[in-house]
């Protein structure tokens, strides 16, 4: 509570002469007062001297605040990404072909930098040479080795969907039944994270990849 200046208590000799009763008697000569008196405060409720209002401080346009945006208008929630589509390259082989075009491929890859851990391939007939003799020493010893991510992997539609996911993913169809072809490219298709590389027939590849897969 802001404090108020106290009404200034004027003394009885200050008030100059008093009224002299009407008894005939003179009033005494007043005093003189020594020198001015110190100006009183001002009073409450009487205006002090009158000065310019400071400067109004505006605030920048960019800094107001503003409501934060909600709903569909706020856009993408934080940590949300778009889903991921391959690139996908059709490389022209036969069925006795094919396999063989999935390791010229192997061989382009890794001449053009990448690792080999980036490499997942998959066949929809004969397994893969490497795969087989893998699997030789059993499943855990071949899994481990997937596990690890150190080397090109090599697996078949059988078995394709306990695979991880791996940046290049090259389907060989090899054989296979009618729809080998079918569960190879859906499968290879939701694990490659960047490039999906098929080899194959041309018209039977393009025939699944129609139908959605």
């Amino acid at each position: 509570m802001p404090l108020i200046p106290e009404e200034p208590q004027i003394h009885e000799s200050a008030q100059g002469p008093r009224a002299t009763p009407a008894s005939g008697r003179t009033a005494p000569t007043p005093r003189p007062v020594p020198g001015p008196r110190p100006a009183a405060p001002s009073r409450p409720g009487r205006p002090g001297p009158l000065r310019p209002a400071p400067p109004m401080q505006r605030t920048p346009r960019d800094v107001a605040a503003k409501p934060a945006p909600s709903g569909p208008a706020a856009g993408p929630a934080a940590g949300a990404a778009a889903p991921v589509t391959p690139q996908i390259q059709l490389i022209p082989a036969s069925v006795e072909g094919a396999l063989d075009a999935a390791e010229e491929a192997v061989d382009l890859l890794l001449d053009s930098g990448r690792a080999p851990g980036d490499v997942l391939v998959i066949t929809t007939g004969e397994q893969h040479p490497w795969a087989a003799h893998e699997l030789s020493f059993g499943e855990t010893s071949y899994w481990a080795q997937h596990d690890a991510g150190d080397d090109v992997f090599y697996t078949d539609v059988t078995i394709a969907d306990r695979a991880a996911s791996r940046p290049v993913v090259v389907v060989a169809v090899n054989g296979g039944p009618e729809d080998a072809a079918a569960r190879a490219l859906s499968a290879a298709h939701s694990r490659a994270g960047a490039l999906l590389i098929v080899c194959g027939d041309p018209q039977r590849i393009n025939s699944v990849l129609g139908a959605g897969v």
